[in-house]
Parts: C-alpha cells; sequence; structure tokens
C-alpha cells in the first residue's frame, strides 16, 4: 500500500513537472519517481567530453545507452543493474542543447521508472567515479554495447577526439 502511495504521490509530481513545463499532454502513463532532497535539482544537459557534447544527468554523471534494450524496455536488470544503474533522475533539461520533448520515463520490472531520452532507456557506469568520466564507452557486457549519447540522444560510436575534451577523460 506504501508503495502505491508513494508510486502516485511521484505521478502527481511528475504531471506538475510536465505541466509547469509546458507539456499539453498527461504524463501519468509514463510517470517517474519524484527526485528526493539529496537529488541534485539539475537535469539533464551535455557537457564536453573527448567524444564531443554529450548527455549527463542531473549530477554530472555520463549517461549511456544498451543496444540490447528494444525500444523503451530495458533489458538491464540484477547484476547489470548494479554494474550499470538506471537513471532515475526526474528533473527538466538545464540545457538548451537537450530537447525537452525527448526526455521521458518507461517503467521497470521493479516498479519503478527511469529516464529515458530519445526513446533510449540511460543509464549510468559504477566504474565511472566522478563527474567526466566515460569509462564504459564501448563496453560489450550484458548481451550489448554501450555507448555514450550525443545532445541528440544517439549513440556516439566513433573514436575519440585527440582534441576534443581533457585527456584525463573527464569534462
Amino acid at each position: 500500500m506504501n508503495r502505491l502511495l508513494a508510486f502516485s504521490a511521484g505521478a502527481v509530481a511528475v504531471a506538475a513537472l510536465a505541466a509547469g513545463c509546458g507539456s499539453s499532454s498527461s504524463s501519468s502513463s509514463s510517470s517517474s519517481p519524484t527526485p528526493s532532497a539529496a537529488t541534485s535539482a539539475a537535469g539533464l544537459h551535455t557537457a564536453n567530453s573527448r567524444y564531443g557534447e554529450i548527455l549527463v544527468n542531473g549530477s554530472g554523471r555520463t549517461l549511456y545507452l544498451l543496444t540490447a534494450d528494444a525500444g523503451t524496455t530495458s533489458n538491464c536488470y540484477g547484476e547489470c543493474a548494479s554494474i550499470w544503474p538506471p537513471d532515475t533522475q526526474v528533473n527538466a533539461p538545464t540545457s538548451g542543447q537537450v530537447d525537452a520533448s525527448k526526455v521521458g520515463s518507461t517503467p521497470r520490472n521493479d516498479s519503478s521508472s527511469q529516464v529515458t531520452y530519445n526513446g533510449h532507456p540511460v543509464y549510468t557506469y559504477a566504474q565511472d567515479a566522478k563527474p567526466g568520466d566515460v569509462n564504459g564507452q564501448g563496453l560489450n557486457t550484458f548481451g550489448g554495447t554501450w555507448w555514450v549519447l550525443d545532445a541528440h540522444g544517439n549513440p556516439v560510436t566513433t573514436a575519440p577526439s585527440p582534441s576534443g575534451g581533457s585527456s584525463g577523460g573527464g569534462y
């Protein structure tokens, strides 16, 4: 019962957020959990990296997609989700390069919601110790390849730029 109440409260908060952002559609079917007080108030934005401008979450952590996902359906649970935590931050984009119409959410089989961008569930990588790290780029694990996303939500599959971003792998 408490889970149902928490989920309902989250749906109301997401609907209020969407209305405040000028959305004309209801988001009750694609709600996400309400951010906690400890969650950064910043939303999705981009950051410069050795892979060019990439998508990061409100905490500045690099976001990845998994090629094994089917549309907005995540295929990363259990051990996979412990290494590749699904991004669940619910805040509106804070960068003009991030298209708010591409931000969504998808339900997970554990009753939580995961952020999607351009139709892809997005994840962080546990081995990225700090904002700016991109250690998961191009890894083949859990049935697919992990790619960082550009500002348009497309996977970045090219080699890093020798002149882009910092040489230490950060922003």
